[in-house]
Formats: C-alpha cells, structure tokens, sequence
C-alpha cells in the first residue's frame, strides 16, 4: 500500500463532491480493519446514523475480512450493483448468512434508521468501465470517460 500522504491526495483529486471530505481519520482512530474503524466511528458519534457503502464485489470477498459479521453488526450497509455481480454478489456466503436481514430495495431510504444487522441491494445503471481506469485518467489530468461528452 502506498504511505498514508500519498493516498489522501490521490483520493482528493479523485473526489469530486463537496460534501465528501477526505481525511486520515483510521490513522486518528488508530485501526486497521473496516469492522474496528466502523465500531469506534459509532462509539465516537453515537447520535450519527451511519450506512456503509459498497459495491458488491465487496459483499463477494467480505468474509475475508477481519470480523466482517461484527461489522454488519455494527451497522447498516447499502451494497450497490457492479457490473457483473448481481448474481455473484447475492449468492455469496456473506448475502446467505445475513439473508433474512435484508431489507427490500425501495426500504434503503430508510436504512440508516435500521437497527444493525440490515442491509440492501441496490440496483443501478452500470457503468462497465474499469474504476482502475477512470482512477488513472483522473490522477493523469484527464477527464474521465463518463465525464466526456459523446462525439
């Protein structure tokens, strides 16, 4: 992994939104792991309704993150589509286990009301270009290609 500096400026040129703010904030938490950071973000903002984003190549490899049950635990997470995944992604051992705690996808409007274990699939336009790729031309000073006007 690239040293700390480095990836906060990498990912704020990436970031294009106003309201996300890039900081080092695992370092000032002093974790490591998804499920330690999501568990001290709670304890240090109780009265913050968090949902955690993922894609759902994610959900596909998340039992091989440290403690990932303990961090659907912890709180709600909304899993966004990714090209190719759909079926991948809701047949994989972490989709099965928590299987009961899914929540219908017109109910993620509310999911940060949800009391953990919840979580939704959500279905999306799909965009088939490579994240990889769109990181590069947006580090290189390009526009990325979803950003171009067609012609």
């Amino acid at each position: 992994m690239a040293p700390l500096n480095e990836r906060l400026t990498k990912a704020r040129v990436l970031v294009r939104d106003p309201r996300i703010v890039v900081t080092p904030l695992e370092a000032a938490l002093g974790t490591l792991y998804t499920a330690d950071t999501v568990t001290a973000l709670v304890g240090r903002f109780p009265r913050v309704r968090f949902v955690w984003l993922m894609g759902a190549d994610n959900l596909v490899q998340l039992p091989a993150w440290k403690n990932w049950q303990r961090m659907l635990h912890t709180l709600p997470v909304a899993v966004l589509d990714r090209p190719s995944y759909h079926l991948r992604a809701l047949a994989a051992p972490a989709a099965r286990r928590f299987a009961r705690q899914r929540l219908p996808e017109d109910a993620a409007a509310g999911l940060a009301d949800r009391r953990p274990p919840a979580w939704v699939f959500i279905h999306q336009r799909l965009n088939p270009e490579s994240s990889t790729r769109i990181r590069t031309a947006t580090l290189a000073g390009a526009r990325p290609p979803q950003d171009r006007a067609p012609g």
